[in-house]
């Protein structure tokens, strides 16, 4: 049982890595649009992007959350299956009992909880790394960028120096900026992401197979994260603003406070931005994160009985 425990962390950290590598452009694209750049369209965001950052701008920061997302997915995918079977242990006497409905929503609830301990710092120095662009300053100073006469200087040298610069800037609870926002969506948005895929796994895989196959793990696993990110995207847009605030300058006091400015701003339309980004990029990026979190299990539980 112990080591099970231990290989759910490792293949959450391979499906996590997985994720990042075919996510991130989208990821990049959907910050941009949700901080109020104004860039309008997804369309218009990914040319602007591309034409004053070139590729390079779509990968703006990947470096950080390769290393540390593929950690927090490991965090999560560990918690999320440790206590689904604690609570089949504790339910049936049983901790490999099918879980129930009201099983998956506990342990997916209890994993979002939890997690935002860990996501909150990761997502936040992603996203300041991601926001380092003049379109950003200018926007939010309300000048045009041809007459700032501004010689942009990035606010981060890199993931060290932007968490450094928070830690003295802002202490601690700098780090944590937005996290009540993420506990809000995590929450629901994990039970919307763990639910649907085991559901939609047990529907696609054919009776009598022992597993699900690769594709039916690619396809529920591809589904789940489009529903998830995309209900998900109004407490993402909060979240994301106030976890972009602070790059250059400080719009907001909390979570209400940016609800109350955006909603006064821009109107009830602005919480669904980034909808249709959330939920393409969720496909692509969940499924590659349900594969490599399977497939690395599969192979590690094979490897740990031939050992045995």
């Amino acid at each position: 049982m112990g080591s099970l425990q231990l290989d759910d962390f490792v293949a959450g950290w391979v499906g996590g890595a997985a994720a990042v590598i075919v996510g991130h452009p989208l990821d990049t694209v959907k910050t941009r649009l949700q901080a109020g750049q104004g860039y309008g369209t997804t369309f218009n965001c990914v040319l602007t992007v591309y034409k004053n950052e070139s590729i390079a701008g779509f990968f703006k920061g990947m470096s950080f959350p390769l290393v540390s997302i593929a950690v927090y997915n490991s965090v999560v995918f560990g918690i999320f299956s440790n206590a689904q079977r604690l609570i089949s242990q504790y339910r049936y006497a049983n901790p490999n009992h099918p879980p129930a409905l009201a099983d998956l929503a506990l342990a997916s609830m209890a994993t979002g909880a939890v997690s935002v301990g860990i996501g909150g710092p990761v997502d936040l120095v992603k996203i300041r790394l991601q926001m380092q662009t003049q379109t950003f300053l200018a926007a939010n100073l309300g000048l045009k960028q041809r007459t700032t006469g501004f010689s942009l200087q990035t606010a981060y040298r890199g993931p060290v120096h932007c968490v450094g610069s928070i830690l003295q800037q802002e202490g601690l609870a700098g780090l944590y900026r937005g996290s009540s926002a993420m506990i809000l969506r995590d929450i629901p948005g994990y039970c919307l992401y763990f639910i649907p895929y085991t559901f939609l796994c047990g529907w696609i895989t054919p009776e009598g197979c022992h597993s699900p196959s690769p594709f039916s793990v690619w396809m529920a696993g591809g589904i789940a994260g489009a529903i998830s990110w995309g209900t998900a995207t109004p407490m993402d847009v909060v979240k994301s603003r106030l976890q972009a605030d602070g790059v250059y300058l400080n719009k907001y006091r909390g979570v209400i406070d940016c609800i109350s400015q955006s909603y006064h701003n821009e109107g009830l339309k602005v919480f669904f931005r980034g909808f249709t980004v959330n939920a393409v990029r969720g496909f692509p990026m969940s499924a590659a994160m349900f594969l490599g979190y399977e497939l690395s299990l599969r192979a590690l539980r094979k490897q740990a009985e031939a050992n045995s």
